[in-house]
């Protein structure tokens, strides 16, 4: 069999595999819509402790009532269940996601409803069969359709990303700087120190956890957002607070790296657009 037919066999069984992802989100039937989804309520919440792993995240006590029964569970964040809860406060709302009947196996999440269709697995291979279609027309017709199948997509992507995520990061800064700032203070600094497998190395990171109460009176405890930068000896250190006042989890205790963040942001998603762009224009004008 040549390789043609490896990309026909290629194309078939990843057919086959979208039609029945299809099929099966269209009856409703994928795990992923059987599954039951709730919103929980967060009861009590503890301080991390100093020095403790970022990967245990905030412990918190959560209830929920099971849609099915009825019942009313109450339930904690340690151990293995689902998503890190970095961002708490008591009264604030929290996806919970579980198998029918099974409510104890239950799994906090972010995002409630992302991927409730079940359309991943078929997605993905419709992407695959795409990839399958690129590569033999690049075999076949000449490496300049690679660049074109390449710069095809990715340039639809950017088009979409870059407006979207300039609209999000305008809308976000417009949240932070809506109320007055707030004071608070690194009240805990986490470490976790992993070992790389091939040669060694072992790496330390350092996490701080802010506690803060808004103008409303809510007291949020929180982890250091990612990609900001962290105070030297953080543990103990006033810091100033600006949040969201519709919604506290979203807040930066360095507005300056916000709008730094803004501007990268966008120079590398235009980077990425002209990146498609130019790989169409190539593979057009070597054809």
């Amino acid at each position: 069999m040549g390789w043609h037919g490896y990309l026909a066999l290629w194309c078939g069984v990843f057919g086959a595999v979208a039609l029945i992802g299809y099929g099966r989100s269209l009856a409703g039937v994928t795990r992923a819509q059987r599954t039951v989804r709730v919103v929980g309520r967060i009861e009590q919440v503890r301080e991390p402790r100093q020095g403790s792993s970022r990967k245990d995240g905030i412990f918190v006590v959560v209830s929920f009532h099971d849609p099915s029964t009825g019942q009313e569970f109450t339930v904690t964040s340690d151990g293995e269940h689902g998503e890190t809860i970095t961002t708490a406060w008591t009264g604030r709302e929290i996806g919970i996601h579980y198998p029918p009947g099974r409510p104890h196996a239950h799994r906090f999440t972010s995002d409630l409803w992302g991927g409730r269709y079940g359309l991943v697995r078929p997605n993905c291979a419709v992407f695959l069969i795409y990839a399958g279609l690129v590569a033999v027309a690049a075999i076949d017709w000449g490496w300049p359709w690679a660049l074109i199948g390449f710069g095809v997509p990715w340039t639809v992507s950017g088009a979409y990303y870059v407006p979207a995520n300039a609209r999000e990061t305008s809308r976000r800064i417009d949240m932070l700087t809506t109320v007055a700032p707030v004071p608070g203070r690194v009240i805990a600094v986490l470490k976790d120190v992993s070992v790389d497998a091939d040669d060694g190395h072992v790496t330390t990171s350092h996490t701080p956890v802010v506690t803060f109460t808004t103008h409303e009176g809510t007291a949020v405890t929180a982890y250091w957002p990612s990609g900001l930068t962290v105070p030297a000896g953080a543990h103990g250190r006033d810091v100033t607070i600006h949040y969201a006042p519709d919604d506290p989890a979203v807040f930066t205790p360095a507005l300056a790296d916000e709008h730094h963040s803004r501007k990268t942001d966008l120079v590398f998603g235009v980077l990425a657009l002209l990146t498609g762009v130019a790989a169409v224009a190539v593979g057009a004008v070597m054809l």
